[in-house]
């Protein structure tokens, strides 16, 4: 992990995190051999939305069906990002179509894309050049309630109150 990379904790309800158990995580994906036998056992329609994702603090992709806590994809653990990926078939292969870091259980910053592009090519996958989707969470310094800033507009949707415009979701962080 390099210096500036930041690892997030779950920050997400305390009975979603307690109802993961010893073995509990998502596949692997730290070569390209790994990848393909993962993508080989998804059916059309798995593939037809995207999967849960996080890159643990070892820098390794793991996946999960989309429906699956990102607290139970990580085995509970903290994490460099997290969100949701989307994989498309290409002539020379599989590419990510698709990807977020929309996790309201780790609440990652837009700033997390470094480690998800490195797991990425880690993996031999093609894919874009940064989230596709981004998602600004902040909690408020008020109500200390998590928010999704949406439009640029820095304000708490529960409170009224300003958010800040750096990240800051985990106050132990």
């Amino acid at each position: 992990m390099e210096a500036r990379e930041r690892s997030y904790r779950y920050v997400g309800p305390a009975e979603l995190k307690a109802t993961v158990g010893p073995g509990d995580g998502g596949y692997r994906i730290g070569s390209t051999a790994e990848f393909a036998g993962w993508i080989a056992d998804r059916s059309a329609a798995e593939l037809a939305e995207p999967f849960t994702f996080v890159v643990g603090t070892d820098g390794v992709l793991r996946l999960a069906p989309r429906r699956s806590e990102h607290v139970a994809c990580a085995g509970g653990a903290e994490v460099l990002s997290a969100g949701e990926m989307g994989f498309v078939r290409e002539a020379d292969g599989w590419a990510v179509s698709e990807v977020s870091n929309q996790s309201t259980g780790y609440c990652p910053d837009v700033t997390s894309w470094p480690t998800v592009a490195r797991a990425l090519d880690h993996a031999g996958l093609d894919r874009p050049s940064g989230f596709t989707h981004e998602v600004v969470f902040r909690r408020c310094p008020d109500c200390r309630q998590h928010n999704i800033v949406r439009e640029g507009d820095f304000v708490c949707v529960f409170c009224g109150g300003d958010l800040p415009r750096t990240w800051n979701v985990d106050p132990t962080a």
